[in-house]
């Protein structure tokens, strides 16, 4: 493992590598402790490079066997090797071949990078620079090679064995009860998509036709026994391919694509070209053991990976600075794909959930970076909210400012351009402005600096003149005086006492659409009958805050009468952060009060819960805690957030009763209703369940009988795990005897007990530090394995704020002391874990002097990796 303080990586000083390598042919020969790699390059001088260049490969761990150049053994003084790299100061001026031999421990890989062995299955994974731990090679994403790959293996122990591209060959290895496979893929690729498997797997399979008439077979491999819970993951992949040729005219480009699921994986999958990895929790599914977030998730992630067959293989990044160009490219592909799956009104409500919930926070913490960042210590690391949930914001601002027929004419262009190369965020503006003519140098700044822009919005109406004016004032914080302003694209409307205002007309308002090019700026509304409330960034077309002139009245008519679902969801959410940030702060809350927020929230349900079920949940789930946390800004106290947050929910509960409990009535599947992940079932469910939530926190007696019974009677895990989950909040007999049952039911199913250990982390008392001790303990619980860990101690540390950020630092200890048990053995886990540290700055003073102990204390930790050890020294410097 890699110790040593690691180098910081700029943007600026990148240069094309002084070699390229054509071809790649490599001979794996699996074993579980003593595995040889033969790797055979073909190499030559970079006309780009420079000249007379030593030859510098990558090494990470390797032990080297064997060197031949053009078939002899160089000379000592030749070469240097160890096990971080091998240098050949002096190579051929010419083409030339290098074939290096070296032995590989796969049980003993417990950092899941490179080639490990997982419950018996070997697999790889080589972003960003895993290659380098199977052989040495020149691992960076802008050399790319043709790759041919003969794998061979005890057939018993693995029977299937699987790699890039399409298979060329098979047999056995005479005398011997081994076999091989040898795989072959046309199109070049970066040493990070790389990838094999061997072992023993269950396969079901369908054949796709692409649009270009080629027959493709795709097959979802798993575990032997769990092929019945492939069904779902293999239907997405359909789904996907005929997708991506419909929306963005992308066909696949190989006669397999191959799925494999792996249990022990740090990542959720990876798209490695014809043979995507994924972490198994992201392909198995079945009524009874994944909820209908878990359909979602493999939907989601099964389309993500599929799609950066295009958007990040075919077109790969220049370098790791450019992982938005592959990764939030590809967020928004898979954002669109789930939203015609689904609702586009729901799903969007969650993208950004997740992105205020996440990315939102990173920007404004110790760890916040841009989107393409301009230097880096450790790259594992920046695999971050900010490159994937903001990158992709950009791209859908891109949209909104050029339109949907510019926009799809810009991804051909940028794929005819750039295929088969690797391509940077300049190559992907570029395309755009070709089929345009604009110029996008000033909507580039979006990707170079951090930090989440902040719109003030104020607003006049002359009743005389018909006219409503609003203006804005965009500002940066971080930002330096000098620093230009972002485009920033404003989704707007009006709307009236009874409805949307349709006839209103304004100078640069086109298609609803309002761009902000400058620090300050003004719109005026013509023809105006009656002062509007205005309806700002509709559909959240900018990923900003916005300081908004709205009193709660006004949102309340916006939850009424707003045609955009999103800034309807909206409105509800400004009031209930009204309500409880003025609790937190002592303050008196707004115009409309907790009593006409339910009443409002009451004719809402009456109008809208049963059409659109989906969204009305969206619309009853309060803000959550990080939600408010964020909304304070400083000084944060977590148990006064969760009392006020507590007191809304109770208040809600109380006020809509009966209303609930006619909806989860009406809502209720008939007996004998076959179970369906579709969104109109998923939506039912969802409301039943947002009711139960608030039933439950308005009445502890009440809700702990529903949630009994619920989890008695529940048909899919959906039903059950939120009974579960709503019983989890009320202490007693009864919710430790409903997990008892829980965990002696899925006994044998690892994916359905990492929700039980979530749930258990996530509970709000005192005592559940020590009770995530004791599971640690617990028989199914390991730390070798990232879900394990992540569904405990990950789910304690980012969703459960008043244990975490105990005054007495135990959460902190706790977490402190997982990361540094982890650091040895798998230091990415380790160090994603330290995230939840990040807005240690923000707290108020005893709950940010403990979170400071904890951290120098891992800081000071010897031998700590360089993933540690750069989350650590950005946290502390911050």
């Amino acid at each position: 493992m890699r110790t040593e303080t690691p180098p910081t990586v700029r943007l600026e000083d990148y240069r094309p590598s002084d070699h390229l390598i054509d071809r790649v042919e490599l001979d794996v020969r699996l074993d579980p402790h003593d595995t040889r790699v033969t790797a055979t390059l073909a190499l030559r001088p970079n006309p780009a490079g420079r000249a007379g260049a030593p030859l510098v490969l990558d090494g990470d761990d390797l032990t080297l066997l064997a060197l031949e150049l053009d078939g002899q053994a160089p000379a000592s003084d030749a070469v240097r090797a160890d096990a971080s790299g091998l240098t050949l100061h002096r190579p051929p001026q010419r083409p030339f071949t290098l074939r290096i031999e070296t032995r590989l421990d796969p049980t003993a890989n417990t950092r899941l990078m490179g080639l490990y062995r997982s419950n018996g299955v070997y697999c790889t994974q080589c972003e960003a620079d895993g290659f380098r731990r199977i052989t040495y090679f020149l691992d960076r994403p802008d050399v790319l090679s043709v790759y041919t790959t003969r794998i061979e293996a005890e057939r018993e122990a693995a029977p299937v064995l699987l790699g890039n591209g399409n298979p060329v060959e098979a047999g056995t290895v005479p005398g011997t009860d081994r076999h091989y496979a040898v795989w072959h893929d046309p199109l070049p690729k970066p040493a990070y998509l790389f990838a094999l498997v061997g072992g023993r797997l269950d396969r079901v399979a369908k054949p796709f036709t692409t649009m270009e008439g080629r027959a493709v077979e795709i097959a979802v491999y798993v575990e032997p026994g769990k092929a019945d819970r492939a069904a779902y993951a293999l239907d997405a992949v359909e789904r996907s391919m005929a997708w991506d040729e419909t929306a963005f005219g992308r066909a696949y480009d190989l006669d397999l694509f191959n799925v494999v699921a792996v249990s022990d994986f740090n990542m959720g999958a990876m798209e490695n070209k014809g043979l995507n990895i994924f972490n198994d929790k992201y392909v198995l599914a079945s009524p009874e053991t994944a909820t209908d977030g878990d359909y979602a998730a493999i939907e989601a992630i099964i389309a993500h990976e599929y799609f950066h067959n295009w958007s990040g293989n075919r077109v790969t990044c220049r370098d790791w600075f450019q992982l938005c160009l592959k990764e939030g490219l590809t967020v928004f592909r898979d954002q669109e794909f789930s939203s015609d799956m689904r609702s586009r009104a729901v799903h969007r409500i969650a993208e950004v959930r997740n992105l205020r919930a996440r990315q939102f926070p990173e920007d404004a913490g110790p760890l916040a970076h841009p989107v393409r960042p301009k230097q880096y210590a450790e790259i594992n690391n920046f695999y971050t909210a900010t490159v994937y949930e903001k990158g992709a914001e950009i791209v859908r601002m891109l949209r909104t400012l050029i339109g949907e027929t510019a926009f799809r004419a810009g991804m051909d262009r940028y794929f005819a351009d750039n295929d088969g190369t690797a391509a940077t965020v300049e190559d992907f503006l570029k395309a755009f402005e070709a089929v345009t003519g604009r110029d996008l140098s000033r909507f580039a700044e979006w990707y170079e600096r951090p930090g989440t822009p902040r719109v003030a919005v104020s607003s006049s109406y002359d009743p005389a003149a018909r006219t409503y004016r609003l203006a804005f004032r965009q500002t940066r914080p971080g930002a330096g005086a000098d620093a230009p302003p972002l485009v920033i694209p404003i989704g707007l409307g009006l709307v009236g006492p009874d409805g949307p205002l349709d006839s209103p007309h304004a100078e640069r308002v086109e298609d609803g659409v309002f761009v902000l090019e400058t620090a300050e700026d003004a719109v005026t509304f013509e023809n105006v009958a009656v002062e509007p409330v205005p309806s700002l960034f509709r559909a959240f077309s900018a990923p900003v805050r916005v300081e908004s002139p709205l009193d709660d009245a006004a949102r309340l008519t916006l939850l009424r009468h707003d045609p955009d679902s999103f800034n309807r969801w909206e409105a509800a959410q400004r009031i209930a952060l009204g309500l409880m940030t003025a609790q937190v702060r002592g303050e008196t809350a707004g115009n409309a009060g907790a009593d006409d927020f339910v009443v409002a929230l009451g004719a809402f349900l009456d109008a809208e819960a049963l059409r659109d079920p989906a969204f009305a949940a969206q619309v009853l789930a309060l803000p959550s805690e990080g939600d408010l946390a964020d909304e304070i800004g400083t000084e944060i106290d977590p148990d006064a957030i969760f009392a006020a947050r507590r007191d809304l929910r109770r208040r809600l509960g109380t006020g809509l009763r009966e209303r609930l409990l006619s909806l989860r009535e009406a809502l209720a599947e008939p007996e004998g209703t076959p179970f369906s992940p579709d969104a109109a079932a998923a939506g039912r469910r969802a409301l039943r369940n947002a009711a139960l939530d608030l039933i439950a926190a308005a009445d502890p007696e009440a809700g702990s009988a529903l949630a009994q019974a619920q989890i008695a009677q529940a048909t899919n895990m959906t039903d059950r795990l939120a009974g579960l989950a709503a019983l989890a909040l009320l202490p007693g007999e009864a919710r430790e005897a409903a997990l008892s049952a829980f965990a002696e039911r899925y006994a044998n199913e690892p994916l359905v007990l990492d929700k039980w250990f979530a749930i258990q982390a996530m509970i709000p008392e005192d005592g559940t530090v020590a009770r995530i001790r004791r599971l640690q303990g617990h028989p199914a619980f390991a730390n070798t394995n990232p879900n394990r860990v992540r569904s405990l101690v990950g789910s304690f540390s980012l969703a459960n704020p008043t244990q975490f950020n105990r005054a007495d630092g135990a959460g902190y200890a706790l977490v402190a002391e997982t990361v540094l048990a982890l650091d040895g053995t798998n230091p990415q886990v380790a160090a994603r874990l330290m995230t939840a540290f990040g807005p240690w700055r923000r707290l108020e003073p005893v709950r940010r002097a403990a979170a400071e102990t904890a951290l120098r204390r891992i800081a000071a930790t010897p031998g700590l990796s360089r993933d540690v050890t750069d989350i650590g020294t950005r946290s502390l410097a911050g």
